[in-house]
């Protein structure tokens, strides 16, 4: 039910309404049949509008909208009255998501922020009636426009997760548990590769009643930037964040070996993904000595910050929290740290 339930692109078929027709009439009154041109002006056709909704975390309630057809402007009519705009669609969308054509694959529109609201596909405007193109020598203009043609085309809908931290790390690596003692967030926990198969975010409460976004993210495997695994789905979610977090478990064989795959399958995706800042975290330490976690610490990056933690004891958390409160509001200076590893 978690997969099904958790969609984060859609494909559909978009038509903004075409403008009405101005009209062509003429006043005719009891004493003056000729009182001259008074067509009005055609309405416009409907918008296409994306809202963002910050209560939304999926696209799902969009999966069997498959065409989105607004409403045609309504046409001109005598004594100059402007025919009815058409009424416009409003598609509400999560924060995170991005509109594209897919044709082109052209970024058309992103929703960042609840209540946002952008014109996706504008309406045809109205065309005008023929009162507007009287002049001294043309007093009786035969004319009056068609209204615009609508846009048409097929879209695609993709959601990247806003949170300010993401959760990076192999499947089993202790993702999901350290998201439920960190937050409110209740992930599927288990004792199995892959049991988090869509992001789950979870609010982190820090000091004075500030508080962060954390996103436990599907687990990476080798070649997920070649589609392998979960692939690009899981990856996309990534570019949001501002501080990755890499979570790599202390009986891992070799912790300098995974986090460098890790950190190869974001540079393969998208070599922007390096300017982001990192901190290494070797989870379930209480498996660890002193001695083992200084053998460790000698095995990772020396420009990147590490931490040793426990979501069992909860020993570390309040330093991670620290250390990631002071990562999202400070600004990195010069070359990022994380190029170099």
């Amino acid at each position: 039910m978690e997969k099904n339930n958790f969609i984060d692109y859609i494909r559909i078929f978009c038509r903004s309404g075409h403008g009405g027709a101005g009209s062509k009439h003429f006043m005719r009154t009891k004493f003056n049949p000729k009182a001259g041109p008074d067509g009005g002006n055609g309405g416009r056709g409907g918008h296409i509008i994306l809202r963002g909704n910050k209560q939304l975390w999926t696209l799902l309630h969009l999966r069997y909208y498959k065409n989105v057809i607004a409403e045609n402007g309504e046409g001109g009519n005598k004594n100059n009255r402007t025919g009815a705009d058409g009424n416009d669609i409003i598609i509400e969308v999560p924060l995170g998501t991005i509109a594209r054509d897919e044709e082109t694959n052209k970024q058309e529109a992103e929703i960042l922020e609840d209540g946002q609201e952008i014109i996706w596909l504008h309406g045809g405007r109205g065309g005008l009636g023929n009162a507007n193109f009287a002049t001294a020598t043309n007093q009786a203009p035969e004319y009056a426009q068609p209204g615009e043609e609508g846009i048409e085309g097929w879209k695609t809908l993709e959601l990247k997760v806003l949170a300010d931290v993401g959760l990076v790390g192999f499947p089993n690596a202790g993702k999901s548990t350290l998201l439920s003692v960190l937050s409110a967030a209740k992930p599927k926990i288990a004792d199995y590769a892959f049991t988090t198969l869509t992001p789950q975010l979870g609010i982190v409460e820090y000091r004075d009643g500030k508080s962060f976004c954390i996103a436990d993210l599907p687990g990476i495997i080798e070649g997920a930037a070649e589609g392998k695994g979960l692939g690009h789905r899981f990856l996309r979610h990534i570019e949001r964040n501002a501080v990755l977090l890499f979570l790599i478990p202390a009986d891992s064989e070799n912790h300098k070996k995974e986090f460098e795959i890790l950190l190869n399958e974001l540079k393969e995706y998208n070599p922007e993904m390096l300017q982001k800042e990192f901190i290494i975290a070797i989870s379930k330490a209480d498996m660890l000595d002193d001695e083992l976690k200084n053998s460790i610490k000698q095995e990772l990056p020396k420009n990147i910050p590490n931490i040793f933690i426990s979501s069992i004891t909860h020993a570390g958390l309040t330093e991670l929290k620290d250390l990631l409160w002071n990562s999202i509001n400070t600004k990195p200076i010069g070359d990022n740290r994380a190029r170099q590893y």
